[in-house]
């Protein structure tokens, strides 16, 4: 499946620019001519990345932005514009948390690196974010098993530094296995 990415241009002609400059990439490219077109994209589907203009009528690109990161606080934000202001920029970085600042005419290539990269960094982050969610989960399984039996999870150290696990009898792992068991049935 495609990585999803969207632009955003009030001026037709960028916006076919900027898919001629992604064409050849792997990614699955949605089109808005404005603010609230991207935002009713956005609401269907996972967007990896966007790439907004500022100067648009109704919905300035630094707002938009700042929209999509309240809505969708993963997906990677690029703004571009051709009339870079300071407080354009400031307004973009801190209330739209950009991830990459463009001028017009922007470089292809440089463009083309940047969503490589913002996908990138979306995926790696929603990896961490699925790791994160196992480890919690399995520390709370071992908070029961440790309540049900007590030491279970304690671990010791040999004189090496080597973890070693304290032996368990035999007739001791039958009986967990078989409430193991006796549980997974009665669930």
């Amino acid at each position: 499946m495609k990585d999803t990415i969207l632009l955003v241009d009030d001026e037709a002609n960028v916006l076919s620019a900027l898919t001629r400059a992604l064409i050849d990439d792997p990614y699955d490219i949605l089109t808005a001519s404005g603010g609230l077109q991207a935002l009713e994209i956005m609401a269907g589907r996972t967007v990896k990345a966007i790439v907004s203009d500022e100067r648009m009528v109704g919905m300035q690109g630094s707002e938009l932005l700042a929209e999509v990161r309240r809505r969708s606080p993963h997906t990677v934000r690029i703004l571009l514009t051709g009339h870079a202001t300071l407080e354009a920029a400031m307004r973009a970085v801190n209330e739209g948390e950009i991830y990459r600042f463009f001028t017009k005419p922007w470089d292809d290539t440089q463009l083309r690196f940047a969503l490589l990269s913002a996908v990138e960094k979306f995926n790696l982050e929603a990896e961490n974010r699925r790791l994160l969610a196992t480890v919690k989960d399995q520390a709370m399984e071992i908070k029961v098993l440790e309540k049900r039996y007590p030491g279970i999870s304690r671990v010791e150290k040999d004189s090496r530094g080597t973890f070693v696990l304290p032996d368990i009898a035999e007739d001791e792992i039958a009986g967990m296995i078989a409430e193991c068991e006796q549980e997974a049935m009665e669930n």
